[in-house]
């Protein structure tokens, strides 16, 4: 596996991460403790998240993929960008399994001799 596979997973992980924890309190914000200012937060949060959400689902369905994972252990990755923290420990779990698996391309350079 490349790395730049697992990178653009983690990345995506972590923004999907953040995205919804965020919305996760904006909306605890909105509707319980009836902060106004919350709307917006909800509008454009909620928004970012489910653009890219869909992003992360790619990222993590190619690095399961390249992985040769069962559906199972897919599932669980893919639905971790639908849990508030999920994705944090689900990343990190994931990019320890795969890092000692990461090829690294040949040196174009010649050797000198």
């Amino acid at each position: 596996m490349k790395r730049s596979v697992l990178t653009r997973y983690r990345v995506m992980a972590y923004v999907t991460a953040v995205l919804l924890v965020v919305l996760t309190l904006g909306v605890i914000g909105k509707y319980l403790l009836d902060i106004g200012g919350a709307d917006d937060l909800v509008l454009y949060v909620g928004t970012a998240h489910g653009w890219l959400y869909p992003v992360y689902l790619i990222c993590a369905f190619e690095v399961c993929y390249k992985a040769k994972w069962p559906l199972g252990r897919i599932a669980w990755v893919l639905l971790a960008g639908t849990i508030p923290t999920a994705a944090f420990f689900v990343e990190r779990r994931v990019t320890r399994e795969l890092t000692p698996r990461i090829v690294e391309p040949e040196s174009a350079e010649p050797v000198k001799v």
